[in-house]
């Protein structure tokens, strides 16, 4: 008897989903709990699995067609191919033995895909040789390393041709694409900055970095210190962390706060929930495991769905000043950049401090001048005196 296998239960919010990669062919034989097909959303990519040691008997739908929740893409069957062969069921079998074939994280194999490299030629530099993003993007010779992750272009590498690529956007690219334009259509964003002299935290972290790392399994980034402190201004204005629902403001008595972080996939951002409950050596844990998640593709759609208040690291990038992007339905994000040393006055003196600007874009229907000023000067307090955090004043 065949099983059916079927689209996973989607979100509310998403009506639809795409079949990204089928990864096993017809007739080719599969453990229980490997790895079927990638069924992409506009938010994540999905993994469906075999439900029993056995064989696809059919494909019904193929890699680009769009599918809806819980529809039949395929039929199962139990037990090997060739035995069923025997049984003068026709079936399709693929003779190959898959023991021989690299084990691939999700995030390899759509940038193998993506790419169209064979992996045949690819020597693996992992562990146990298997083979990584970096290894594929080495073997391209296409994309530009940086420190928050690999970006491969679709574009091809320069040879003095003209040469044009169409590359169709992604389901997230699309529905990133669709949130920006219904942010700037959607809100009045205005943005204010400021700067802060950076020096109290990192002689902080620089002194019980390596202590904090042996206590708790976890490096002491600057994330947690933003965070906290975003945290303790949200306290104080609490309008910034509410949202907009036609005539109603919504006011929020939790802080979920959401870390936009750079994927193979494009900006996601995994959301921190009730951050007020955490200390700094939970909330790196939590960024660190968002981290790898977005690096291999396995962000939930509980990972990434909801979220009071944003936080933007361009910083991490080169990026010395940018206004950022509202992430609806909140009102407000703040945008870190670049650490730089620049030559500012302290007590009538020039003296050089490593500053970064940062900015505040708010909705200025509900969010007024006066707070989202306010709200970022207290941010800057906060972190230029970090015991402050500690003490709550």
């Amino acid at each position: 008897m065949s099983i059916e296998i079927k689209v996973p239960v989607l979100p509310e919010s998403v009506k639809d989903a795409t079949i990204a990669t089928w990864h096993k062919k017809v007739g080719e034989s599969v453990k229980r709990d490997e790895h079927l097909l990638d069924v992409e959303t506009d938010k994540i990519i999905l993994e469906v699995v075999a439900p029993e040691d056995g064989y696809l008997e059919t494909i019904l739908k193929k890699e680009g067609e769009t599918v809806k929740a819980e529809e039949v893409v395929a039929t199962f069957q139990k037990g090997s191919a060739e035995q069923t062969k025997k049984s003068d069921v026709s079936v399709s079998v693929v003779k190959e033995n898959t023991s021989d074939q690299p084990v691939l994280t999700p995030a390899v194999r759509r940038l193998v895909s993506e790419q169209e490299v064979n992996i045949s030629q690819i020597q693996g530099t992992g562990k146990n040789n298997r083979i990584t993003k970096e290894d594929v993007i080495k073997s391209t010779h296409k994309s530009e390393e940086n420190v928050s992750g690999s970006v491969v272009s679709p574009v091809p590498a320069f040879t003095g041709e003209r040469v044009e690529k169409r590359v169709a956007m992604s389901r997230l690219r699309a529905r990133i694409a669709e949130r920006l334009l219904q942010a700037q259509h959607g809100a009045a964003i205005l943005t204010t900055f400021n700067e802060i002299n950076m020096q109290p935290v990192m002689s902080l972290r620089e002194k019980y970095k390596d202590t904090f790392e042996k206590d708790y399994g976890v490096r002491l980034g600057f994330m947690s210190f933003f965070t906290i402190a975003v945290i303790e201004a949200l306290k104080r204005f609490p309008v910034i962390n509410a949202s907009v629902d036609g005539n109603d403001i919504i006011y929020h008595g939790f802080f979920d706060i959401g870390i936009a972080i750079s994927s193979q996939r494009g900006l996601v951002v995994p959301i921190i929930r009730n951050a007020e409950n955490l200390n700094m050596a939970q909330i790196e844990k939590q960024l660190s495991e968002f981290r790898n998640k977005a690096k291999d593709g396995r962000l939930s759609i509980e990972d990434i769905t909801g979220g009071t208040f944003t936080i933007s690291n361009g910083g991490v990038l080169g990026s010395l000043l940018a206004t950022p992007i509202i992430n609806p339905p909140q009102s407000a994000i703040l945008g870190m950049h670049k650490i730089q040393e620049r030559p500012v006055v302290e007590d009538g003196a020039i003296v050089i401090r490593p500053m970064m600007y940062v900015a505040l874009s708010y909705d200025h229907r509900i969010i007024d001048g006066a707070e989202s000023i306010q709200f970022l000067v207290t941010v800057k307090e906060l972190l230029e005196d970090p015991a402050r955090l500690l003490l709550n004043v």
